[in-house]
Parts: structure tokens; sequence; C-alpha cells
């Protein structure tokens, strides 16, 4: 038989059978729904799979007087595989609408995550925009520590803080460190407050109805956590860095006096941090005070490291340490902690080492010892557990992950000598500039950079279970 010759009987038949085989084939495979998790480690349904964020634009207003925030979030994302549904972390505040593509998507909330049903399958390798809009008074997470985070309300406003997952509840989105994104935030507030977030200060706009826009922009990727806003009525200051780097202060009224003298030697912290790290990674620097008693933390936020209160020198020293380890090079998961707190922890060594006061050495010696006097309170436990294992999630910022992992990078640098330990250090901020990296891919560069064989330290003090002996 001749299959190109059909009679218009047969014609519609033949259709209707292509038609079914097609539905066969792979040309219409339907998409599958994101993940609701990344099953990290300590916190498994933090972050979501199917997609990695390109860039949040994030524009919010503020009224302190009563807490309404009202929000729109357009998120640019990359599908890594067709969706059929996505989920965004969000906590607590109501969502108005939703839209994905311009087009309204069908939504429902589960707890803590947002799933989104757009109106068609987004394509895999798709770059796709994804609108929410949403208001109400947000409210602060409880850590596994008993600590708080997220939206935290000040006397005079307000500020957010998102270790580790905190930041859902002022902005949806994917919120787990190893999904990074560059950002723009514009905070909206009444005349006569500040408004600061992360990054540059593109803009300062009186919108004409008795409020301000403040327009942020952050053109580095950030993990959400170390996103921020801070709302109040500050006093700023700006200057530069000796190599020119913008730096912007802002700090709460009545902690002006006490923070002046720490906070003038943060240009000298840079360009320090700068010779024994390498470059500083970001555009600017800078710095935000909360009232006192606001925080039980200080916490690294990108580009501006948040205070509850007036903060010491060291205090300065370890969270601009964060810039390079943990900002810049963030943990891939956050059983990776140590790979931040424990070098901004041997930072504050040493920079107590090079400014004439206690050395590295001298500091490893005493907690070996048992004596925490140079070191505190939180290092009377630094034995507890191995730094890169962490018993659970409201372990991960105790005394083993700062001061053990500390003493890890030491123990590296006595068997290795101070050439290649700081080349260790700075090859490490400059090869994963901006990444994520895991305790694997640092074991691993480490034996690689240093050109020696390094599994002892791994061994006894990384992961080993007992308590290292003198």
């Amino acid at each position: 038989m001749d299959h190109r010759v059909l009679t218009r009987l047969a014609a519609p038949a033949v259709a209707a059978l292509l038609a079914l085989t097609a539905g066969c084939t792979a040309t219409t495979v339907q998409g599958r729904p994101g993940a609701s998790g990344l099953r990290d480690p300590y916190f498994p349904k933090a972050g979501n799979g199917g997609y990695q964020v390109d860039h949040y634009a994030l524009d919010l207003g503020y009224r302190p007087a009563g807490g309404q925030l009202t929000g729109r979030a357009v998120i640019t994302a990359r599908a890594e595989q067709t969706l059929s549904s996505f989920n965004l972390d969000f906590s607590g505040l109501r969502v108005d609408s939703v839209t994905v593509g311009g087009k309204p998507a069908r939504y429902n909330r589960t707890g803590r995550e947002l799933t989104v049903r757009p109106r068609e399958d987004v394509d895999k390798g798709e770059v796709f925009r994804t609108e929410v809009r949403y208001s109400g008074t947000p409210k602060p997470l409880t850590d596994a520590d008993g600590s708080p985070e997220g939206w935290i309300t000040t006397p005079d406003g307000a500020v957010a803080v998102g270790e580790p997952v905190g930041s859902m509840t002022w902005f949806p989105g994917n919120h787990h460190p190893s999904d990074k994104a560059s950002y723009d935030i514009t905070l909206t507030v009444p005349q006569g407050y500040e408004a600061v977030s992360n990054g540059e200060l593109g803009s300062r706009t009186d919108t004409g109805d008795g409020r301000t826009a403040f327009a942020w922009h952050s053109a580095e990727p950030m993990a959400s956590y170390l996103a921020t806003v801070a709302i109040g009525k500050f006093k700023v200051a700006t200057g530069r860095t000796s190599s020119g780097i913008g730096v912007y202060d802002a700090v709460a009224p009545g902690e002006e006096a006490r923070s002046t003298a720490a906070l003038g030697r943060l240009p000298e912290v840079v360009d320090w941090g700068s010779g024994r790290f390498g470059p500083y990674p970001f555009a600017t620097v800078g710095t935000i005070v909360v009232p006192d008693g606001t925080l039980p933390y200080a916490l690294e936020t990108q580009t501006k490291p948040v205070f509850s209160g007036a903060p010491s020198v060291e205090l300065v020293v370890h969270e601009l340490a964060h810039q390079w380890f943990g900002d810049s090079v963030s943990p891939k998961s956050w059983k990776d902690m140590w790979l931040n707190e424990g070098f901004a922890t041997y930072a504050e060594w040493l920079w107590s080492e090079d400014h004439g006061g206690p050395s590295a050495q001298k500091r490893f010696d005493a907690l070996l010892a048992g004596d925490t006097s140079l070191d505190g309170k939180l290092a009377s436990d630094w034995d507890a557990f191995p730094p890169a294992a962490p018993p659970g999630p409201a372990d991960i910022s105790e005394g083993p992950v700062y001061y053990r992992g500390a003493m890890v990078l030491h123990r590296i640098r006595q068997e290795v000598g101070d050439e290649r330990f700081f080349a260790l250090l700075r090859g490490w901020a400059a090869d994963h500039r901006h990444g994520n990296a895991s305790t694997a891919d640092f074991t691993a560069y480490a034996q690689q950079k240093t050109g020696h064989d390094l599994r002892k330290v791994w061994d006894v003090w990384l992961y080993g279970a007992d308590s290292p002996k003198p």
C-alpha cells in the first residue's frame, strides 16, 4: 500500500490515530512538581527543588506605627526541570495574588510552604518570573536554639535577620544558602525614618505622600539568610576605605557614642582583611547598629552586619571576616556552618596576633589546657562535638563550631607553615568567590593547595568524636 494516498474517509481516522500516538511521545511529557524542600541535614524543608533563583526584586512598604508590611516580590528563576508546580518558602503574611509569566496562577498555603501552580507548565531551562503580592503584620520565628529570627520590631521600627530561615517571614523565596541571587530592595517608609538594606543605595525619593522610598541594589550573589532591612531613626554616616570601598553606617539613637570607636576602625579592618584573605569581595561595606537588647546576637548580613547595641572591635572583625567566609563563600548546607564560624573566629585570633594581643598559638594552647579566660564562656564546651558534625539544628551556633573550628585551622597552620596556610586562606576565598562550598570541598582543596596529607587533622579535629588531646 502507498501510505501517501489517503481517501477523504480514511484521513480523519488516521489523524485520530496520529494524535493518540503523539500522546505517548516525549514531546508532550507533562511537568512535575518541584520538591518542597532540599533535604538539608538540619533543615530539610528549607529551600525548594526544581529551580534556581537569579534575582529578587522586592518592593516593600512599612508603617512602624501599626507594624503593617505590604510587599511585592518579583522572583526571576530558571527551571531545572519541567515544572507543573513549585514551592516558595513563606511564613505568616497573607498572600494577595500570584502570577507566573504575567498570568494569574493558582496557589495554596500549607504551613510555611506556598505552592504555586502556573497556568502552563514551565519548561526545563526556561527563565520565568513569579510575582507575589502580600501584606500583613510580620512575625518572627524561633530558632531551634531558642533565639528569635526573622522580622524583629524595635522601639522605632524593625530589623530583619534571616539565619537560618527567618527571611521567609518578610519575603517569599528559595530560602536555602545553596541558592544565591542578586537583589533589588526598595523600602518605602514614613518621612523621618531611614531604611537600610544590603548593597548600594541607588536612590532616595520623596514619594509625595509623606513617605520616602529607599532603593538598594546588591549586584553580587547573596544567600537569602544574609538579606536584611532595617527601619528606624538611624544616624547615617558615609565614607570610604583607603582602597575606595564605600562605607555606610546606620546607628540607632542612643548607640552613637558607644559605637564610635569600633565603627571608626571598620575601614582599617577591611584593609587588614584584604591583606590576610585577599580583596574585599563586595562593592560596599558598612554596619547597622540597632538598639541594645533587640537581638541576643550579631549577624553577618551581607555588606552591612547587624549589631544589637554598640559592638566591640573584635565583634566587628568577626562579622567583617564573614564577608569573605560565609557571605562570599557560602555553605552548601547548614552542616557546613563551621566554614563560616570557625573561619571568622580564627580571623579574631589573627587580628589579635597582628595587633599586639594574644597570638593564635596562645589561644589554641589555652583552650587545650581548659583555660577559657581569653575567649569567654562560649569556648568552655569547645570539644563537646566535632565541628563538621553538630548533633542537631540547635547546635550549629554552639562553641565547638566556632572554637574547635578555629582550632582545625590552626592545626593546618601548624602542619603546613605560615606561607602555605595563608596562601590557602586567600586561595579558598578567591577560588570560591560568590559561590558555595562544603566541608568536603574544603578538605580536598586544602590537601591540594598545601600539598600536605592532612587526613589526621580531619580525623581527629574536624570529624573526631573524642576530645583532641594535647
